[in-house]
Parts: C-alpha cells; sequence; structure tokens
C-alpha cells in the first residue's frame, strides 16, 4: 500500500510539473511573405529553434505581399498585430514597435552588426531614441532583367553588351524589336505596379522629389520624362495591360510574364532571383543588367525587409529570444546563402551561396554593384521622414494617366496635393 501511495504521489507530481511547463509554454505569431523561398529557409531554421527552446512555438503565418501592405497595417492599428513580421515598409508602423534593447543578450551586437540608417528607419521621427526594434532581414536593389533568349531569337543586340551607359530610351527601343521580331505573345517592357520600383527610373531620368531641407516636389523634368514613358508603354502595346490596370489598386508585379518567357527587359529588382532561379532555373537565358542612365545618372532603389517585433506583444522576452537567434552570425548567414539575398547585416564575410546556377551567381553580382550606385534621393525616399507619402500618390495617380482618367498635368498636382496632406496630418497627429 505505501509502494501505491508512493507511485500515486510521484505520478501526481509529474503531472503537475508537466503541467507548469504546458502553461508555461508560449505560442507566438509570426506575419511572413516569402517572394522565393524564404518562408521555407525560415521554417527550417525556426523548427532548429523550437527544439533548443521547447517552451516557445513560433506560428508562421504566411501571406501573400499584399496582406503585408495592406491588412497588416489595419490589424497593427486596430490592437490586433503579431508578435513579429516581416516587413518592406518600416516607417508604417513608427510608434506600434516593441523596443527590444531591454530584452536582448548583446544590444551592442545589433548596433555594430546592422547599418545605422536602417534601426533609425524604424523609429519615431524627431525623437531622440536608441530603441531597437528590429533589423534588416535582406538588402534589395532594384533594376532591369532581360531575356537574353529573346533577344538572340530577334536577332536584336543587347544595348548593355556595347555600352555601359544606355538610356531607358536605348532599351525600350531594343526590347520593341525584340517583341515584333518574336510577334504574338511577346511583350517589349514591363515593370511592377509600384511607386518604389518607378522611382530608380524617374532619378535616373533626372527627377528631383527633395530639396536640401527635405521638402517634397513632384513636378520637375525627370519625374515627367519617365511618367511619359512608361504611359506610352502602355499606349503603345509594349507592356502587359493586366499588371498596372488589372490589379484591383493594389500593388502587383510583372514576374510571371518574365517567367513564362513573354518578356524581353523586367524593371523589377535584386529579390527576384531565388524566384527565378526556382521557376526559371536554365529554361532561358536570363540575367540583371545595369540601371539604365539619364540625366540624374544611373540608379536603383534601395530596400529590402525587416524583421520586426510589436509592442502589443504579451510576450516580450519570449520575442526577444527568437529575434536574437535569427539576427545570429551562423543562422543570418545561413538565412542569406540559402534565399539568394543580398544581406543586411554587416559582418557576415564572404557567402557562399547555395546555387550553381550562373544566371543567379551573375544577377546577384549584377546587384550587388548596382547597390554602390544608388544616389541620395534613393536614400532619401527609402529612409527618410517623408517618404511614406510618396510612393502610393505616384502609384495610383499614373495609373490614371494610363487609363485615360487624368491628363499627366492634372496627375502631377494630385500627386503633390495628396503627399502635402500625408505630410500635414503626420505632422498634426
Amino acid at each position: 500500500m505505501k509502494r501505491l501511495v508512493t507511485l500515486v504521489v510521484l505520478a501526481l507530481l509529474v503531472m503537475g510539473t508537466m503541467s507548469v511547463y504546458g502553461q508555461d509554454a508560449v505560442e507566438l505569431r509570426f506575419a511572413w511573405y516569402s517572394d522565393g523561398n524564404e518562408g521555407e529557409v525560415v521554417r527550417d531554421l525556426l523548427d532548429r529553434f523550437e527544439a533548443d527552446n521547447p517552451d516557445i512555438t513560433v506560428i508562421l503565418d504566411e501571406q501573400p505581399y499584399t496582406y503585408i501592405l495592406e491588412q497588416l497595417p489595419l490589424q497593427v492599428e486596430a490592437g490586433e498585430a503579431p508578435d513579429m513580421a516581416r516587413i518592406t515598409a518600416g516607417e508604417r508602423y513608427r510608434g506600434f514597435y516593441l523596443d527590444l534593447r531591454p530584452y536582448l543578450a548583446d544590444p551592442a551586437y545589433w548596433e555594430a552588426s546592422f547599418p545605422a540608417a536602417v534601426l533609425e528607419w524604424l523609429r519615431p521621427v524627431g525623437e531622440e531614441s536608441d530603441a531597437i526594434h528590429g533589423f534588416p532581414n535582406q538588402f534589395t536593389v532594384t533594376g532591369p532583367y532581360i531575356n537574353r533568349t529573346l533577344f538572340e531569337q530577334a536577332g536584336v543586340e543587347v544595348p548593355s553588351d556595347s555600352s555601359d551607359a544606355v538610356s531607358w530610351a536605348e532599351w525600350t527601343e531594343a526590347a520593341t524589336a525584340v517583341a515584333e521580331a518574336l510577334g504574338e505573345g511577346t511583350f517589349a517592357v514591363a515593370i511592377d505596379r509600384s511607386g518604389h520600383r518607378f522611382a530608380g527610373p524617374a532619378f535616373s531620368s533626372g527627377a528631383v522629389y527633395f530639396d536640401d531641407e527635405g521638402s517634397v516636389t513632384i513636378d520637375t523634368p525627370g519625374f515627367r520624362s519617365f511618367a511619359q514613358t512608361l504611359v506610352d508603354w502602355h499606349a503603345n502595346g509594349l507592356t502587359p495591360l493586366d499588371v498596372w490596370l488589372g490589379s484591383g489598386g493594389t500593388y502587383a508585379a510583372a514576374a510571371p510574364y518574365f517567367i513564362n518567357g513573354q518578356l524581353a527587359l523586367y524593371m523589377s529588382g535584386s529579390w527576384q532571383i531565388s524566384n527565378f532561379a526556382t521557376n526559371i532555373g536554365d529554361a532561358f537565358d536570363w540575367e540583371a543588367v545595369p540601371n539604365p542612365t539619364g540625366e540624374g545618372g544611373s540608379t536603383g532603389m534601395p530596400g529590402g525587409t525587416a524583421v520586426v517585433a510589436f509592442a502589443q506583444t504579451e510576450h516580450p522576452a519570449e520575442v526577444a529570444r527568437v529575434m536574437d537567434y535569427l539576427a545570429s552570425v551562423d543562422v543570418y548567414r545561413e538565412f542569406a546563402e540559402r534565399t539568394l539575398f543580398i544581406p543586411g547585416h554587416q559582418g557576415l564575410g564572404e557567402l557562399n551561396y547555395q546555387t550553381e546556377l550562373p544566371a543567379a551567381k551573375q544577377a546577384l553580382g549584377m546587384f550587388a554593384a548596382e547597390a554602390l550606385h544608388i544616389s541620395d534621393q534613393a536614400y532619401m525616399l527609402q529612409f527618410g521622414p517623408s517618404g511614406f507619402a510618396i510612393n502610393n500618390p505616384v502609384r495610383d495617380r499614373l495609373t490614371q494617366v494610363i487609363t485615360g482618367e487624368l491628363t499627366l498635368d492634372d496627375a502631377i498636382t494630385r500627386i503633390q496635393e495628396d503627399i502635402d496632406t500625408a505630410l500635414a496630418t503626420a505632422a498634426s497627429s
């Protein structure tokens, strides 16, 4: 009987201990989107974290990019934020982030590893702060890709083969010749439906958004030049209409046309490398080419993603453990090497990208070189305090020009009004 009592007591103790551990385990929600294989890679990395940290479970909530752009901000403002998220528009959530600094194992490591401009990008504007809200998950650069196979089939010379400075007009002429030679089903050129994507060519064409005081003026000859180029692409049937006109008013990428071998020149960016390596492979010869040159030089737009934590979390210490893990050198390096992204970490050294595909290696090298030519205007738009107000009005008003709802003059006036209103609203809030 004593032995039985002892066994019962032990069993109850074990059950009680298991119950305590069960209660101590926390579940964290992590909103995520992917351009290529990033979700698969980060899930693998998180599985290893969970194996070593059984008191934490990370639910990776994979969503399309439009969710990150449009629905996540509404959820955050409504008090329904996830614990963590992978985002692109860091300025949209200022004031909603968790300050990780008190919970991190070594905040100095974060400050030494990640660019100060990116850490500052997440902080409230106009306030002195050393808060750490997240880290750059990747660095991106916008720029064009070509389908070299289409150029060869059409017997058209690739302009960048013979010149280091090719204008948008020269690229448009060459890509148009490809489409005309190959006939119906082949498009000359396309650009993602995005004010961010538009900005690089606009700056190269001579657009100046910001003056020395940071004030925003849209109506410059360079802006008009590339805006007219975009409108002409549509008017002349050079670009798939449904990218800018069939997207329901949201961001849209022209990547499917390029992947399907229907597009000679595609203006997008470095984040497509993994996507193309997976979905094109060596089906045709594709490569990245330098950003076209114009009155403003040759520049792409910087960008990338940040992994951030939100203040609404009920488990800040556990969130910080996950963030410390993902930001650590070995884990970050593996993520970059497996996803074929340019890292936002300053201390990784040389990377061994996990691809044998020549096109992917060429594109990685090209975009790394293009990162050295990014203009001050481009950095101001991406990381400055006024950038949040610009890209969507540019995108939406130019769409109205393409559809015939507005003239270009009217659109430029409306864009400026939209920007001024957004900045005034932000200043008064």
